[in-house]
């Protein structure tokens, strides 16, 4: 099992990050185009530290997070790679860059996330938890799970 990397998140508008290529079909070319870039704006400093505040979670290729639950429910936005997620109920979701889920509060929501791919899975979380404040409480398997799912 690989490490799990959480830290503070960087302001979004102030740290770009290369777009993973499109899942779906492309665009018509007239869509395509790229916009100009735009002409500075004297409040853009403002805006980026006005950025959702939260903390980015890396998980690694091969990595796992372990089964866990949150004390406060989470949104997440998959910013790359694609995490699948196993519910306390066997269900098994996948969530690829570009879309969000919400991780409810409770020992009633035990889950877990891996990344299955080759490249590292970058979340970023919110709300942002206090400095100190544990991210994720670790808790055995739930009933009926037997051994780890962590496993290719």
């Amino acid at each position: 099992m690989r490490a799990l990397q959480v830290r503070a998140a960087p302001p979004r508008a102030t740290t770009p990050r290369p777009r993973p290529k499109p899942q779906s079909k492309s665009l018509p070319k007239s869509l395509a185009k790229a916009n100009p870039k735009p002409k500075a704006n004297p409040r853009s400093k403002a805006r980026a530290k006005q950025a959702v505040p939260g903390r980015e979670v890396v998980i690694p290729p091969g990595g796992c997070t372990g089964w866990h639950f949150h004390r406060v429910p989470l949104d997440a936005v998959v910013l790359a790679g694609t995490l699948t997620r196993v519910l306390s109920d066997g269900t098994v979701e996948t969530h690829p860059a570009g879309t969000s889920f919400v991780e409810p509060a409770g020992i009633d929501h035990i889950h877990l996330g891996h990344n299955l791919g080759a490249e590292p899975v970058v979340l970023h979380i919110t709300p942002a938890l206090p400095a100190g404040t544990p991210f994720a409480i670790p808790t055995p398997p739930p009933p009926g799970v037997t051994g780890s799912a962590c496993c290719r």
